[in-house]
């Protein structure tokens, strides 16, 4: 075959483009354009498409674009998917690294909310940043069909060069097995933050995944730590729960897959999740003991904010640390739901600054009245406090403010 495809075309398709390319033998470079905005965009659509096929060492071929409001870094994915489609070429053409996609992450930070966007949707990546999330995922796995899982790789790639997400954690989630492991090829060198891992059941895999990654950040010199997210998404994965939360050092977070969860156990997912408590509780209590977050499924009705609300509730008091998100609107009622209750702030500011009190005296033992408090207990309320800090919810010198009073 010397013909290959790649990209979205359609009425109802924004900010992508299709192409198809032909190789020859001869005759140079031959492109033809299709757009609404040829006469304003045309000269750098012209530009982007022979850039990336020079750096793909392509001299010969007839390449057909149809835009649909494509940015280059869209043009230039769908080309070289669709060169690779056809050539075995290892070259590659990488969009210039924006400054504002290098910023870090930590271990600790909020995980919250985690947005869910398409791996294969390059208009959906655009604005999610503006919705503030804790966390943007680039899916590869279940949100990409099986046909377009090779082209949603460089268009993940290309975002992670290329995408504004205002400080959001750079999360992708890669496919199962040996095509997960492929997946890291895309998307290690390029300022991954969270490497979310699904359906996994065996510890092993987390391993392999160590290994692959150590692999590529010595072949790439790359500095930065990149933590892994393991979805639990059957019985025998919650029965395996602890061992997977503590097979890699890298794991910060584990989360619940509750689609699969219960298509597994062969109940019916409901709104209130009682079918599913104590597979919640078991991967709450797996990742507390392994000193991870963590985080619950998605919950899959967009148009209902009351029961998402009470669903957040109920994970908040099961001891989950954040949730899924599969549209912008539900990340403002995640974060309220998950935010402390001005009862427990207050509670919260009481227990901390009586273990401050009590440092500065000298004493060993913190009390409040008549009643002792564990070091356990502080070190919970001072999370919250923390939380409530970076939420906006209380100042930073919150403690200034209750001495004076």
């Amino acid at each position: 075959m010397n013909k290959g495809y790649a990209g979205n075309s359609g009425p109802k398709i924004k900010s992508d483009c299709h192409v198809s390319i032909q190789m020859q033998n001869s005759g140079g470079i031959q492109i033809n354009l299709k757009s609404k905005v040829d006469k304003l965009f045309g000269e750098q659509i012209h530009k982007a498409a022979n850039e990336t096929l020079a750096a793909l060492g392509i001299n010969n071929c007839q390449l057909d674009i149809e835009d649909t409001g494509a940015l280059d870094w869209v043009i230039a994915a769908r080309i070289e998917a669709a060169v690779k489609e056809i050539s075995d070429t290892k070259a590659e053409y990488l969009p210039e690294m924006k400054s504002y996609c290098s910023y870090e992450t930590s271990r600790e930070r909020d995980r919250l909310s985690r947005l869910y966007l398409p791996g294969n949707n390059p208009k959906m990546m655009l604005n999610a940043g503006i919705h503030y999330p804790h966390g943007i995922i680039l899916d590869l796995e279940d949100a990409v069909a099986p046909a377009k899982k090779h082209e949603a790789r460089f268009i993940v790639r290309n975002a992670l060069r290329s995408v504004n997400f205002y400080g959001a954690e750079r999360m992708v989630r890669i496919n199962q097995g040996d095509m997960g492991l492929e997946d890291l090829d895309y998307i290690v060198p390029h300022n991954v933050h969270l490497i979310l891992i699904p359906k996994v059941e065996d510890p092993e895999y987390l391993r392999k995944v160590d290994d692959k990654i150590d692999q590529l950040k010595a072949q790439h010199n790359i500095k930065n730590q990149i933590y892994y997210m393991p979805i639990i998404e059957s019985a025998l994965g919650i029965e395996r729960a602890y061992e997977i939360a503590t097979a890699s050092k890298n794991t910060v977070a584990m989360a619940i897959g509750l689609e699969d969860y219960t298509a597994d156990i062969g109940v019916r997912r409901t709104n209130t999740a009682e079918e599913s408590l104590y597979a919640r509780t078991r991967l709450v209590n797996a990742a507390k003991a392994g000193g991870i977050q963590p985080i619950d499924s998605v919950f899959s009705d967009v148009g209902d904010m009351d029961a998402l609300y009470k669903n957040v509730q109920i994970s908040k008091q099961l001891g989950f640390e954040g949730m899924g998100c599969i549209h912008p609107r539900q990340i403002k009622v995640i974060h309220d739901g998950f935010a402390p209750e001005a009862k427990e702030l207050e509670k919260s500011m009481q227990i901390v600054n009586a273990a401050v009190q009590a440092e500065k005296k000298g004493l060993g033992v913190v009390s409040i009245g008549t009643k002792m408090i564990d070091p356990p207990v502080v070190k919970r309320h001072t999370k919250q406090i923390e939380r409530a800090v970076r939420m906006g919810l209380i100042a930073e010198n919150w403690q200034e403010t209750l001495d004076q009073a």
